[in-house]
């Protein structure tokens, strides 16, 4: 069965830092929220992370926007996310879910849910660290749980297994949102539909490919296929 963007539970959240791009995607009623990180603003060339944020946060005010912390040290990554978390109703903090030493910022979370703030907490590859993430949320405080797929693939697992489990064990916080990160195609985000995940990630490169070929028709885009082979020979010269 043919299946488009529009036919998917899952909701759509785009993955970005491009400023013109989140704008309009937030225009897209496709979308229903939108995350960024410190690695996407960096290639995007943003250099004054809060005149950023609280730029767009001028258009973006009703869809929510995750923003994340950049502080090592846990008591300057709380103050960052107080901070954050003032500058707009729609705005989720991202938190990793440890520092660069691996040590484990659960305390941290504990800290800031208990205090309201609606929390992402982010980088999460392992189920044993949504266990533990599960047990430090408020369940009644919308946060979410971004459990990185993506990853989880690159290193040869299937990431299925692991998306459903963390379903389960996110099963009895009713405000907790388990989100799939780190989309590398656009099965993933039927994937990440099919398997119960509340929230997929999506870059804006393969948001724009899923809305053009989700649902094609594969005859008609074998010829499409065909077509390009046949007009870049063409075009290239190419004589036997």
């Amino acid at each position: 069965m043919k299946r488009t963007l529009k036919d998917l539970k899952v909701k759509i959240y785009a993955d970005g830092a491009d400023k013109k791009g989140m704008l309009e995607l937030n225009a897209n009623p496709l979308i229903q929220g939108l995350t960024t990180n410190p690695t996407l603003m960096r290639k995007a060339g943003i250099s004054d992370f809060e005149a950023f944020a609280r730029d767009i946060l001028q258009t973006i005010t009703v869809k929510p926007l995750s923003l994340e912390v950049f502080s090592d040290e846990f008591p300057e990554m709380k103050r960052q996310a107080l901070k954050i978390n003032g500058w707009g109703k729609n705005v989720y903090v991202k938190i990793p879910i440890t520092n660069t030493r691996g040590e484990s910022s659960l305390p941290l979370v504990k800290e800031l849910a208990a205090e309201g703030v609606k929390l992402n907490v982010t980088a999460i590859l392992t189920l044993a660290q949504v266990e533990g993430v599960s047990l430090a949320l408020n369940p009644k405080l919308p946060s979410i749980v971004s459990v990185f797929a993506g990853r989880i693939a690159d290193t040869g697992v299937d990431p299925v297994a692991i998306m459903s489990q963390s379903k389960t064990v996110l099963k009895d916080l009713p405000a907790v949102e388990l989100l799939w990160a780190s989309v590398r195609e656009v099965l993933n985000i039927f994937e990440a539909n099919d398997c119960g995940s509340h929230i997929v990630t999506v870059p804006h490169d393969i948001l724009a490919k899923a809305q053009k070929m989700a649902g094609m028709d594969l005859s008609a885009l074998s010829l499409d296929t065909v077509k390009m082979f046949a007009n870049d020979a063409q075009a290239a010269g190419f004589k036997l």
